[in-house]
């Protein structure tokens, strides 16, 4: 048990490059994992890291054991996964990750009904902008919009949402009504910028089948959706708000949605992504089951 426990902490620490987040990923303290692996060493009599203060390294014998090692850390996992999925009450602990507008007013709310129909799970949202990685994070489920998913990760489409322009009362009866896309050009627009890679969110139309980006005056930039919406309240211009922030809005008459319906705004689909196949434990399907059939009854939800 001491040798799998100090393969276990070599292998993850190589994996993620340091073996302080490895610990974080096996829930052990840093000294715990440093001991399994001096453990292993002198098992073996060999050095196998090459520890500094900046990096973490293999030396030659370590990399002949890792090559060999590697699987079976990988084989135990998708064992363990295997043996519990025969057992499909969802258990232990579940880590969401959501940008954070999507997961403080859409994957929030979901949270209590779901956590109170599995009496045996607990459930960790983390809400950022910022990249994740699912590795050394301990992120189960990352809820991603297009432009954020990776080819490394397997992702089921989780709800297709609309995206509204619109704008407070106040600042149309000042500024004036557009009427097309093609106006924005004339009006102080609102732009939001993402968080991981500094873009800035495009605003697409479709009309006739064709898709369209027309040109805006992009008054103000921030990376939170949440600020945006404040200063459209305030009457600062034109914002394109996602319709779990817009609905509430329209409906008590503190903004405006704009265009009808001579432009569709291309929606916004959400992603429920893992880390492989095998990461589909009982735990991850019944929250994104649970996820889809919720946000179905609001708006289209996956296939």
């Amino acid at each position: 048990m001491d040798s799998l426990r100090g393969i276990e902490s070599f292998v993850r620490s190589v994996e993620m490059g340091s073996i302080a987040a490895a610990a974080r990923l096996l829930g052990i303290s840093p000294a715990a994992a440093s001991q399994n692996i001096a453990r292993l060493e002198r098992d073996l009599g060999v050095r196998l890291l090459q520890r500094t203060t900046r990096r973490l390294g293999l030396t030659d014998s370590g990399e002949v054991y890792f090559e060999r090692v590697r699987h079976v850390v990988h084989e135990l996992e998708a064992a363990a996964t295997a043996v519990s999925a025969l057992n499909d009450l969802p258990r232990g602990r579940l880590t969401i990750s959501a940008s954070v507008a999507f997961g403080r007013h859409v994957i929030a709310p979901l949270i209590p009904g779901f956590a109170s129909l599995y009496p045996q799970l607990s459930v960790e949202l983390v809400i950022t902008d910022r990249a994740i990685d699912h590795i050394a994070e301990g992120i189960d489920i990352s809820v991603r919009f297009a432009e954020q998913l990776e080819p490394s990760l397997i992702a089921r489409r989780l709800v297709t949402v609309p995206m509204i322009i619109c704008a407070a009362p106040d600042y149309l009866a000042r500024s004036g009504h557009p009427q097309r896309p093609e106006d924005l050009v004339h009006h102080d627009c609102l732009l939001y910028r993402l968080a991981t890679d500094g873009r800035l969110f495009r605003w697409t139309f479709l009309r006739d089948g064709t898709l369209y980006e027309p040109d805006i005056q992009a008054r103000i930039i921030s990376n939170d959706i949440d600020t945006l919406t404040t200063m459209v309240l305030a009457g600062a211009g034109i914002a394109r708000l996602g319709a779990f922030i817009a609905d509430d809005l329209i409906d008590k008459g503190l903004v405006v949605p704009l265009f009808g319906n001579d432009a569709a705004h291309t929606p916004f689909t959400f992603h429920a992504c893992m880390l492989d196949r095998h990461s589909a434990t009982p735990k991850i399907r019944a929250f994104i089951d649970y996820a889809v059939a919720a946000l179905s009854s609001r708006w289209r939800a996956a296939d």
